[in-house]
């Protein structure tokens, strides 16, 4: 990753501009053609600098639901037990923890039942116990991580 690649990411996170032509916006914006970007783009998700690039939708807002579940994973079956969660499309992230608690995944979907169904499902799979934590409230703090 070079100084542009951190540009680049550092400006996608401040927003998309919902244009005609939001990639050349952005290609303008950073003084790149925009198919420089989108090269650039596809190499970070490539590579795995970015595990994803897209939009994030207020699932509750539209009717779905979200919520916050731990896993106590043993270190040994961490990778494992991480592909089966990564496996469901409503996972939405999931990253480890130093922590008893060690595996916190975030799950979005069109009901609270299938946040129930998918919990499920993994708790099955994985022979762990799942612990959810739906939201009760939400806070915006405007996160960015600058690169």
């Amino acid at each position: 990753m070079d100084d542009l690649d951190r540009k680049i990411i550092n400006v996608l996170q401040e927003g998309f501009p919902l244009t005609a032509e939001p990639y050349a916006d952005v290609a303008t914006q950073l003084g790149i053609e925009e198919k420089e970007l989108l090269n650039r783009l596809s190499c970070l998700l490539e590579n795995k600098i970015l595990t994803r690039f897209g939009p994030m939708y207020n699932a509750q807002n539209l009717g779905g639901a979200f919520s916050l579940v731990a896993m106590q994973v043993p270190e040994k079956d961490f990778e494992k037990v991480a592909e089966v969660v990564n496996s469901y499309a409503e996972v939405a992230h999931n990253y480890q923890r130093d922590h008893d608690f060690n595996m916190w995944y975030v799950l979005a979907t069109e009901t609270s039942q299938q946040i129930d169904e998918v919990n499920r499902d993994i708790e099955q799979r994985t022979g762990l116990k799942i612990f959810n934590m739906p939201k009760l409230d939400e806070y915006y703090i405007g996160l960015q991580l600058a690169v």
